[in-house]
């Protein structure tokens, strides 16, 4: 079975990639999504998403448990395309309810590492394609703050990690791919 991993910046057009890729696949398709809902635009953008997928394509929202759904609808007949792990590693980031310092070290809840070597796993076991979708953070400047410093950081070792698994990663950049491996 074939990793992939599409990352890019915001509008980069790596969804749309991903979905292409889905698309030509062949195969049935599973659509994870990692967003939730926390205010009205963030609603809107899901809705957008939703639009633009094909109705045959099973949708299944997983905020904080993406090793567990891959492993759940795993199957050589099946594509299940992830979007995105960005969102996904902000809702582990703040999955314990806890403010965090705008200064100084941040602590991670539990969660946080446990679900990450969840996904690790379950990318190695899976029988399905899978195609990530994923931000690159780390191209402009440090950000102000202790959480974004943390959150960039994690998004970058995340990033790594995904990508020495995947047998492919793509880079998206206004609309075009660049292979970046595989």
């Amino acid at each position: 079975m074939t990793r992939t991993l599409v990352l890019g910046g915001a509008r980069s057009g790596k969804s749309a990639y991903a979905e292409r890729l889905a698309a030509e696949s062949g195969k049935e398709v599973v659509y994870i999504a990692t967003a939730t809902a926390g205010d009205s635009e963030m609603a809107s953008r899901i809705a957008h998403h939703r639009a633009g997928r094909p109705a045959e394509w099973i949708t299944v929202e997983e905020p904080l448990a993406l090793g567990n759904q891959l492993l759940r609808w795993s199957s050589p007949e099946r594509l299940i395309m992830v979007d995105c792990l960005t969102l996904w590693l902000s809702n582990l980031l703040f999955s314990g309810g806890q403010e965090y310092p705008d200064v100084g070290a941040i602590a991670l809840p539990a969660l946080f590492h446990e679900q990450q070597d969840m996904l690790a796993s379950a990318l190695t076991k899976c029988a399905s394609d899978v195609v990530l979708v994923s931000n690159e953070v780390g191209l402009g400047i440090m950000p102000m703050g202790a959480v974004s410093r943390c959150f960039m950081d994690e998004q970058g070792r995340l990033n790594q990690s995904v990508a020495a698994i995947c047998d492919r990663a793509v880079f998206v950049a206004a609309g075009l791919p660049l292979v970046l491996k595989g």
